[in-house]
């Protein structure tokens, strides 16, 4: 007879399993980075010094230093320009990801999403120009390109079952296309100083060294960590803006697995079995010597087959979710709003932010994926219509993190940075609220389950 296996239904039990589903969860992941967003908007405007210390601790200079090294940076450079390059190391990985085995890994699939990205980039950019033109907030162009991943999928993820997987796919596949173009933006429009020379080719070096450890199929996570922290530095001493960096190093992590499938399946089987001879169905792994080296073994076949980039992608990503994203939202979305509505509203930076992201979106991302398929160069997704692309397009005017960082570096005038910020918060919101709407309406409630309905007895009368 079975022995029932008892479920852990305690308090306890059930915090740790709802505490484990929200670790891995988009919508936890936005929902967290909210809170934080709106915790640093109440410090900033808060008279209470026990919470408006929160946006003071931002400027206490801090350095690392080692010898005669030395390398000093306020709190909020530390955030920006070494916590941000780790999240674009991730957003790195899921590109390369993607391009190797995802929605952008043949010209077919990716084109319509690479038409929809290039839309969604031009048309916001030349709004944001026509309103900002000639003025002294016109390097700001590139602050209504970018869509929020983490935001946008945890937004969408909101309606469930009434949204079709394609869906998802089209809009994660369109960030993802979104965030190279902006970072590409970053690095050639908004250095963070003149480019120097002899620091670019030390960069250089170190890009050849990774890619050398790649073709040598090198596995192992410290060559590389090494070796990605050289490439921040020389990066950051360039002029080039040092998040960069980690979408360079994401591009040269292996991605091939070292031993094959079938030799995986063979090899670990062959363990397993011999495990379970020798443990005579007693667990007692301490004290026998034979199934600790199976267990070695068995772990050195499960590193050989999983791919470094799985690795670090799954390792890392929590911390980005739940905790460099937040750190970036807490240093630099604490925004006065003293004086906002008395004329310092809709300025023409605000503007160009607001109708960019929330008109300029929906309309680029719409129109080059329409022409691209009349075209045929692009296949619309089966069983989806253009009103919810275009609907899709609204979402993806949530530009939270890019748009602030690019906001950020385009200027150097604090009360630009201020105005531009407002506007991305007051946009985000917009384009999440108007975008959960049109899709509900676009795509309806979605199929319910069916209840189970108990068969009626039959009785012979």
């Amino acid at each position: 007879m079975k022995k029932r296996v008892r479920r852990d239904r305690s308090g306890v039990g059930n915090i740790i399993r709802l505490l484990t589903n929200i670790r891995h969860s988009a919508i936890g992941g936005g929902l967290f980075l909210i809170l934080v967003t709106l915790l640093a908007l109440i410090a900033a405007n808060s008279d209470c010094k026990l919470i408006s210390w929160i946006t003071e601790v931002w400027k206490i200079e801090t350095a690392f230093i080692v010898g005669n090294f030395k390398l000093e940076m306020d709190l909020l450079h530390w955030v920006n320009d070494f916590l941000m390059a780790i999240f674009f190391f991730v957003v790195g990985l899921e590109i390369k990801r993607e391009m190797m085995v995802g929605e952008l890994s043949t010209f077919k699939k990716a084109s319509l999403p690479i038409f929809a990205a290039i839309g969604g980039m031009i048309v916001p950019a030349l709004i944001y120009f026509y309103f900002n033109k000639g003025t002294e907030s016109q390097h700001g162009w590139g602050i209504p390109m970018a869509t929020d991943i983490a935001f946008s999928l945890g937004v969408i993820s909101l309606l469930g079952r009434s949204i079709p997987s394609s869906i998802k796919l089209f809009l994660t596949a369109l960030a993802i296309v979104d965030d190279l173009g902006a970072i590409l933006v970053l690095a050639i429009f908004y250095p963070s100083h003149p480019f120097v020379l002899h620091y670019g080719f030390y960069a250089l070096v170190i890009v050849f060294i990774l890619i050398y450890l790649n073709r040598a199929n090198v596995n192992k996570k410290t060559p590389y960590l090494l070796l990605g922290l050289l490439l921040w530095y020389f990066i950051l001493q360039s002029g080039v803006h040092a998040t960069i960096a980690g979408v360079i190093l994401a591009m040269t992590i292996p991605s091939r697995s070292m031993i094959n499938e079938s030799r995986f399946l063979s090899r670990s089987n062959y363990y397993i079995n011999e495990f379970e001879k020798i443990s005579k169905r007693e667990l007692n792994v301490l004290a026998n010597q034979t199934q600790i080296g199976i267990i070695h073994k068995l772990n050195y076949l499960v590193r050989g087959v999983n791919p470094l980039i799985n690795t670090f992608q799954f390792s890392i990503n929590p911390y980005v979710t739940y905790a460099i994203l937040p750190f970036f939202a807490a240093a630099n979305a604490g925004i006065s709003l003293e004086g906002i509505g008395s004329g310092g509203l809709f300025t023409p930076i605000q503007k160009g932010i607001f109708f960019g992201l929330l008109f300029g979106k929906p309309i680029g991302i719409f129109l080059f994926t329409f022409l691209s398929t009349r075209l045929g160069i692009s296949e619309r997704p089966k069983g989806i219509k253009w009103k919810q692309i275009f609907s899709v397009g609204i979402l993806a005017g949530i530009g939270f993190t890019m748009s602030i960082f690019i906001d950020t570096l385009a200027f150097s005038n604090s009360q630009l940075i201020n105005e531009g910020k407002v506007a991305i918060l007051l946009t985000s919101v917009s384009a999440a609220f108007f975008g959960l709407i049109a899709l509900r309406i676009t795509f309806g409630k979605g199929e319910k389950k069916r209840k189970y309905k108990k068969p009626r007895e039959l009785t012979l009368k």
